[in-house]
């Protein structure tokens, strides 16, 4: 159902104004001709704005997806620094030893179950880790902290270190790695 109010409505005068000695003048044919004119001229103009609020309905929807897609980017990059301070905590920890005191062990434990946890509901939520170690490095996903020697076996450019991994919501960058590359041979 249209609304006619918001669509625009095509003018009602003829294409060319006749004035009303002409329109006698002319033959029937002549009106019939000029009126079919008329009509092509209205049904182009017709066909021009469905196509046009066509373009509009599907640049919106894309637009309202996006919108969801992206809306909290922000707060996402926000909870991915409380996810790295996470990891920085457990990795403050000493290492699991043998003869270590229980509490030790249980409080390590719960601290790692919680960072699954958190990190299961970021995977859940679009919000993505990925820790580069080992891949070419990727400028668009990395940011190069310090180069060294490349490691015998590694290629020049490798991501040899990663400080931090890098972050994605859904695809897009949140906050890239922080990495070490493998310099060249050249060094």
């Amino acid at each position: 159902m249209s609304n006619d109010k918001d669509t625009p409505t095509p003018a009602t005068e003829p294409a060319e104004p006749a004035s009303p000695a002409t329109a006698a003048e002319q033959t029937p044919e002549e009106r019939i001709a000029a009126l079919e004119a008329e009509v092509v001229g209205f049904k182009d103009k017709w066909l021009r704005a469905e196509a046009e609020m066509q373009n509009l309905r599907s640049r919106t929807q894309r637009e309202v997806q996006e919108a969801r897609a992206y809306a909290t980017q922000k707060f996402a990059r926000d909870v991915v620094e409380a996810a790295e301070n996470l990891r920085r905590g457990l990795d403050a920890l000493p290492g699991k030893a043998a003869g270590e005191p229980e509490v030790l062990t249980k409080i390590r434990d719960g601290i790692e179950g919680v960072e699954r946890s958190f990190i299961g509901i970021l995977e859940r939520n679009g919000v993505k880790r990925e820790d580069p170690t080992g891949k070419p490095f990727d400028p668009e996903m990395h940011q190069a902290m310090a180069e060294q020697p490349a490691p015998d076996g590694v290629a020049p450019g490798s991501v040899v270190a990663c400080w931090t991994p890098a972050w994605t919501l859904n695809g897009r960058l949140l906050k890239p790695a922080m990495v070490v590359v493998a310099a060249g041979g050249g060094r």
